[in-house]
């Protein structure tokens, strides 16, 4: 599968995670920790990440570790949480004393998507988190396997019946992105939601559904491969690692949807130990090993300051907001 490969890639760029790994199942933040923020870090580092071992969000979260770890002179060590889309990890990160020493991965589509398919109770805010920083960004790409026949959305929309889409869950990127492209386009289409990128990609290939959003560094290899036929990307312009395929709004939609990343820890965490964490995160992102892992996965740098990640966070909100009510989107379970 391609998230095992790129697994397998990342393995290659140094033998610091392999230690991350190991440690990280004897549990999580072994010797506690503490509040004075001179002595940080007091003990090994924990990232939660709310996703299985092998998808974008956990190779994401390994990266970063690997690199931090080096710079904090302790193990950073990844532990997965799955559940909710990630809701479930940031909600045990909430718990955690807020001294720096349990952190978690923020995906973005949590702050400004999930929001529309959930109770408000259920929902997720990043102002209940000390954002630290900004890391990446991931663009979504419509695929479908060749024999399909479909290469563009005017064939999807001329196919004379329902399309099947594939999601990688209620309330994800990948369904929204999915939404606004058929409502936009006229084009009847029932979702069918999966636990994540690798058996959306399944299905695709499989023929179980049309067409589905997936991640593109989670589908790249296949497209190169030919198994897969890309019919438009979600990005604002286009990615650099998929230049001859056209955006949703070159082809005249309004649908720009991107999965983000942030470094979060919890409400409270003092000032300093935020700054030596982006310290720590400043080394990680100047290494070629780091740069090489972005380059490898088809990730857009995105190492904004805290500040900036909560700002684009509430914006993102308001305008997926707008687009749901002017389409009558609705992403609820239930459709």
């Amino acid at each position: 599968m391609t998230t095992n490969t790129r697994a397998r890639r990342w393995a290659t760029a140094g033998t610091g995670l392999v230690l991350a790994l190991s440690l990280a199942a004897c549990g999580g933040n072994v010797g506690g920790g503490s509040s004075d923020a001179a002595e940080y870090p007091d003990g090994p580092v924990t990232i939660l990440v709310g996703a299985d071992p092998g998808g974008s969000t956990d190779l994401i979260a390994r990266a970063a570790a690997e690199g931090m770890s080096d710079d904090l002179g302790v193990a950073v060590t990844v532990e997965n949480r799955p559940g909710a889309n990630g809701a479930l990890s940031l909600e045990e990160l909430a718990g955690e004393e807020p001294n720096g020493q349990t952190l978690a991965i923020f995906n973005g589509s949590l702050a400004y998507i999930t929001p529309f398919a959930v109770s408000e109770d259920e929902a997720v805010s990043i102002e209940d988190y000390e954002v630290v920083r900004g890391l990446s960004l991931d663009d979504y790409v419509l695929v479908t396997a060749p024999d399909s026949g479909f290469t563009t959305v005017e064939d999807l929309a001329n196919a004379g019946r329902p399309i099947t889409f594939g999601t990688t869950g209620v309330g994800t990127g990948s369904q929204l992105s999915q939404e606004l492209l058929f409502n936009q386009a006229g084009i009847e289409a029932t979702s069918v939601p999966f636990d994540g990128g690798a058996p959306t990609l399944t299905a695709v290939l499989g023929g179980q559904v049309d067409v589905g959003s997936i991640q593109l560094g989670e589908a790249i290899e296949q497209i190169e491969a030919g198994e897969l036929t890309p019919i438009v990307t979600f990005a604002e312009e286009r990615p650099s690692y998929l230049p001859d395929t056209p955006t949703a709004i070159e082809a005249g939609y309004d649908a720009p949807v991107q999965q983000s990343r942030a470094l979060v820890a919890p409400q409270g965490t003092p000032a300093e130990v935020v700054d030596r964490l982006n310290q720590a995160l400043d080394a990680t992102f100047a290494t070629e090993a780091y740069q090489q892992f972005n380059e490898d996965n088809q990730l857009t740098a995105w190492e904004v300051d805290g500040a900036q990640v909560t700002e684009e966070y509430t914006s993102n909100l308001e305008k997926y907001r707008a687009l749901i009510e002017q389409y009558g989107i609705n992403l609820g379970a239930e459709q």
